[in-house]
């Protein structure tokens, strides 16, 4: 292990030039070390900023090997990256960033038979549960990011996600992985039972000699409650767990191997699911009131805050007292459950026209704002970025204002499809 400090000198002994020549030279040809192309790998959803060295695409698993090898020759550090979602800084690095995303991202099978799934480093966690999807299976954890964290990543932080009560950790769900060692070995980590680690090679071997060293400590200080995801999980490879490899690796941040390709266990999805919302006078009163609640195997559990739906009720309230007018999104002067007055047709058998009285949400205005449907509106959303104006992702169409995509994008579905008549 080597500190941040002395990494960083290490990666700038190395001119960026110097670097992406020769592992271009090595036959690497996604390699970019562009000012750009740097400073966007140099931050992550994290508060932190290191500008790498170079970027690296890596089309297969030899390239990655290679740019290992010039690495280690070159004496700077590598950074694997899938979706760059980590919140502590853990995808930027001051030298080699390896993003796994643009072409090592495939799921390449499906087992439905043993309820498991291949996939690469740069797979995302939702385009392997839709993989399994068919077979009525899932990748169990789901952390917030789910929709553009990679596999690799989330084996990286051994992410947890929302439903971590019902599926556990991605450590929990990992079967094996392909990896690199840092001088280039391949092998494959996997729960190495009867076998003990000495079978995984020298690297196993070396770690069965860590564990008998320190077998008292590891068995009473380590995994302790089932959130401990971060760091060295060497209770992993204790003998009574399997000396599983492959469970010990997940959260060790990419600083002890590569990985390449991995096997993760996949759940059944649930045929249906149910919301309870409790309420109880504060956070202690929650927290105690959880043990009763465990043996009903909720898939998930969440605490909030009454400061939070506060200010939800907050809004809420504020939203009628703002002044009505016909193009004002969320304005209503109706009183709950009167019914929708009817509308008359302007001259001519033109499209209806609101009644004066009329100040709130409904088809005909919202089609005359948002387009033909509700359809139109969607795929407005879906498309590239043609504005730099305010809005949702920078998706909101040129000329229309920051309101256009809360007023039509979110418009009901049924709305879409249904004829306003008067």
């Amino acid at each position: 292990m080597t500190t941040a400090r002395t990494r960083s000198a290490a990666a700038t002994a190395v001119p960026p030039g110097d670097l992406a020549a020769a592992l271009r030279a090595a036959g690497l040809t996604g390699v970019d070390d562009s000012a750009r192309r740097r400073a966007e790998y140099s931050s992550d959803a994290s508060n932190y900023r290191v500008v790498p060295s170079v970027v690296v695409f890596p089309r297969h698993a030899d390239e990655v090997v290679a740019a290992l090898d010039v690495a280690r020759r070159a004496g700077v550090p590598v950074t694997s990256r899938g979706g760059g979602t980590s919140i502590a800084g853990n995808s930027v690095g001051s030298g080699v960033v390896l993003d796994f995303s643009r072409h090592l991202n495939r799921v390449l099978s499906v087992d439905p038979e043993a309820r498991t799934a291949l996939a690469e480093p740069g797979a995302i966690l939702d385009a392997i549960t839709a993989a399994a999807a068919g077979h009525g299976l899932r990748f169990g954890p789901d952390p917030s990011s789910h929709s553009r964290a990679s596999i690799g990543g989330a084996i990286g932080n051994n992410a947890c996600g929302s439903r971590a009560l019902r599926y556990g950790r991605t450590a929990d769900n990992v079967v094996s992985l392909d990896l690199l060692t840092a001088s280039g070995e391949r092998m494959t980590a996997r729960r190495m039972g009867r076998d003990g680690l000495t079978a995984a090679g020298p690297a196993g071997a070396a770690l069965d000699a860590l564990v008998e060293a320190h077998l008292g400590l590891i068995r009473t200080e380590f995994g302790r409650f089932t959130r401990q995801v971060s760091g060295y999980s060497l209770e992993h490879l204790l003998p009574e767990n399997g000396a599983d490899i492959a469970r010990f690796l997940a959260g060790t941040e990419g600083t002890l191997a590569v990985v390449t390709g991995a096997t993760v266990a996949l759940v059944p999805s649930p045929k249906a699911v149910a919301l309870a919302v409790l309420g109880y006078p504060g956070m202690p009163e929650a927290a105690e009131a959880v043990p009763g609640l465990l043996p009903h195997r909720p898939v998930a559990m969440e605490g909030l805050d009454a400061r939070l739906v506060g200010v939800f009720r907050a809004r809420r309230a504020r939203r009628p007292s703002r002044p009505c007018r016909a193009v004002s999104p969320g304005c209503s002067s109706r009183p709950r459950g009167t019914p929708r007055p009817r509308r008359a047709p302007r001259p001519g058998g033109s499209s209806p026209t609101p009644a004066a009285s009329t100040r709130w949400w409904s088809p005909a205005p919202r089609r005359g704002r948002c387009g033909a449907s509700g359809k139109t509106a969607r795929a407005w959303a879906a498309a590239p970025p043609t504005t730099r104006r305010p809005g949702p992702a920078g998706r909101t169409p040129p000329s229309r204002p920051s309101t256009w995509v809360r007023t039509c994008v979110t418009l009901p579905r049924s709305w879409a499809s249904t004829a306003w008549t008067a």
